[in-house]
């Protein structure tokens, strides 16, 4: 009985004294956001007749494709660049909060998948800055997340997580992405 109290003992106070359950002394930290919103955008993709309303292009294609039609085989290597109203509701013509530019790369032959990279430029009465997004997006995923990987104004050096969520979508030229942003990191 006497060596099993002592290998019990020693064995408490290895996990007590050690650096994954202890944190060098320090308290483990639960995260919580520090600043979340939730925001809407709005891709048109340009296709040859609607040049009013279009705020995406195709502009690099491979040699099966044209500029005005997204390729066949999960659109495999279009890149699409857009300009996109952000607005706080899941409405096209609710008064837009900003822009989101950038774009977004087809990447995989297999299944439906994009890259993306990305800004939300704010101009608002109650945002102004941006809010730099990076990351995959495996579009058949209902959620996915990318990363927040920094910003300017309002936003100055934020990380986080962002989640996109597809909201609606119109065939081939038209998509709403609800985009739940978490900031980890605010200054």
């Amino acid at each position: 009985m006497g060596s099993q109290r002592l290998i019990t003992i020693l064995f408490l106070i290895f996990f007590f004294h050690s650096p994954s359950s202890a944190m060098h002394g320090k308290k483990i930290k639960l995260h919580h956001p520090c600043k979340s919103l939730v925001l809407y955008f709005h891709d048109i993709i340009y296709n040859g007749k609607n040049a009013n309303n279009a705020t995406a292009a195709i502009v690099g294609a491979p040699a099966w494709a044209n500029k005005t039609i997204l390729a066949g085989q999960n659109h495999f290597g279009d890149i699409v660049i857009f300009d996109d109203r952000i607005t706080l509701d899941n409405n096209l013509h609710s008064n837009p909060v900003g822009r989101a530019q950038g774009f977004y790369l087809y990447d995989k032959k297999e299944i439906f998948t994009a890259w993306m990279g990305f800004s939300f430029v704010l101009n608002s009465t109650d945002y102004k800055g941006t809010i730099n997004f990076s990351g995959a997006d495996p579009l058949m995923n209902k959620t996915r997340d990318i990363s927040v990987v920094g910003g300017t104004g309002d936003f100055f050096m934020a990380r986080g997580i962002a989640t996109l969520m597809t909201d609606a979508f119109e065939g081939e030229v038209y998509f709403r992405l609800r985009v739940d942003i978490n900031l980890y990191e605010c200054w």
